[in-house]
């Protein structure tokens, strides 16, 4: 049994998924996995071997080569109305002249939201990423934690059905990250929000998901699904020096790690 209840409904269909960019570069090689309403799902692998490729084609930022993604039930051609994602790269994804309530409220643009909830939206985002009195700064004024919090808060506005995170705590110190991944979990809960998490971080990937799936070197397959049956309530300290975390973060660390054709 996974930490969260799953919703029952597949919110996520990956089938068959191949992406090349020529002949000799074949990035993802027939990829299949599903994501459940509700669900974490973290994806890891060895550096290189095509996570970003792979959330892209997700997104509907990149045509993939062959198979489908599927999300409600409906194909993916181009990027989804309730699709956000957050980016490793926080400091190129805020607008540096544009407030901190302003880069938040951005997407809103997109939707058909008035002002009255918009604000309402952009206080009730900052206030669950702990920003609260930080809506006139500009992000140039901000640290790089508090930076990635901003886009985090602008995902929330938009209230996406799934959000897809693209390593988004490996350019930051050790100590913010973990605030950070702490801040997810507590988002999830809060949300009720289903997740997809590439990182290239073993304990981060156990610590945050109900799921782990491990890749391959590049072009990368799936080389196993691994259930994370750990206590919902989440300590830095306490989890990650559990037994259990343990000897998941092992198994995960095990797979990354062997040798090519094994």
């Amino acid at each position: 049994m996974t930490a969260i209840a799953r919703e029952g409904a597949t919110m996520l269909e990956v089938a068959d998924l191949r992406h090349a960019y020529d002949d000799a570069h074949v990035a993802i090689d027939r990829l299949s996995f599903d994501v459940q309403a509700g669900e974490i799902v973290s994806i890891v692998g060895p550096s290189g071997c095509g996570k970003t490729t792979l959330l892209k084609a997700i997104a509907g930022l990149i045509k993939f080569t062959e198979g489908s993604v599927r999300l409600h039930g409906q194909d993916i051609r181009d990027v989804p109305g309730d699709l956000a994602m957050v980016f490793q790269e926080y400091s190129r994804s805020l607008y540096p002249w544009m407030r901190v309530a302003q880069n938040v409220a951005l997407p809103l643009r997109y939707r058909d939201v008035g002002s009255q909830e918009r604000q309402e939206r952009v206080d009730e985002s900052l206030s669950a990423v702990g920003l609260s009195d930080y809506h006139e700064r500009y992000p140039w004024q901000l640290s790089g934690g508090m930076q990635q919090r901003v886009a985090i808060a602008r995902a929330l506005a938009y209230r996406p059905k799934l959000l897809l995170l693209d390593e988004p705590f490996a350019s930051v110190d050790a100590q913010t990250r973990a605030d950070l991944e702490d801040l997810v979990w507590t988002v999830r809960w809060r949300y009720r929000m289903t997740m997809l998490l590439v990182t290239h971080d073993i304990d981060e990937s156990v610590y945050l998901a109900d799921r782990v799936i491990v890749l391959s070197k590049s072009p990368c397959r799936i080389l196993a699904e691994i259930g994370v049956d750990l206590p919902a309530e989440r300590d830095q300290i306490a989890t990650k020096a559990s037994p259990r975390f343990v000897a998941l973060r092992s198994d995960v660390a095990r797979l990354i790690r062997r040798p090519v054709g094994r």
